[in-house]
């Protein structure tokens, strides 16, 4: 498990650089000033979560059969992907709707943070 949240980690570095980096050069001129602080938004907690995606992939390295730190790494994917992923699409259609899924990664945030503190905690 380790290996895979390591990975996905690493391909969600190369992701956030390449739309924070398409979203810097090619939609500063296209967005509304409000869409782009929305974009930025999603890069800034698509990149901390990454970074603590691999810092779980780390830690199981350690313990590698903890179920608190294995769950933390698949609710920071979920995390990125409904947060970061639904303010990527609202800042590229403009679909406000989509503004209610982001809490939902957000919980998803929160609840693997919470997960990798009790792994941490029970471990040996």
């Amino acid at each position: 498990m380790a290996k895979i949240f390591l990975i996905v980690a690493a391909l969600n570095g190369l992701l956030a650089v390449a739309i924070g980096a398409f979203g810097a050069h090619a939609l500063k001129a296209k967005l509304t000033p409000d869409l782009m602080v929305v974009y930025q938004t999603a890069v800034q907690y698509h990149f901390y979560h990454l970074l603590a995606l691999s810092v779980v992939g780390l830690l199981l390295l350690q313990w590698p059969t903890s179920r608190y730190l294995q769950c933390s790494g698949w609710l920071f994917i979920a995390g990125i992907c409904l947060f970061a992923g639904s303010l990527y699409i609202l800042a590229l259609t403009g679909l406000r709707w989509l503004g209610a899924i982001t809490p939902l990664g957000g919980l998803a945030f929160i609840a693997a943070w919470l997960s990798m503190a009790l792994g941490l905690y029970h471990s040996q």
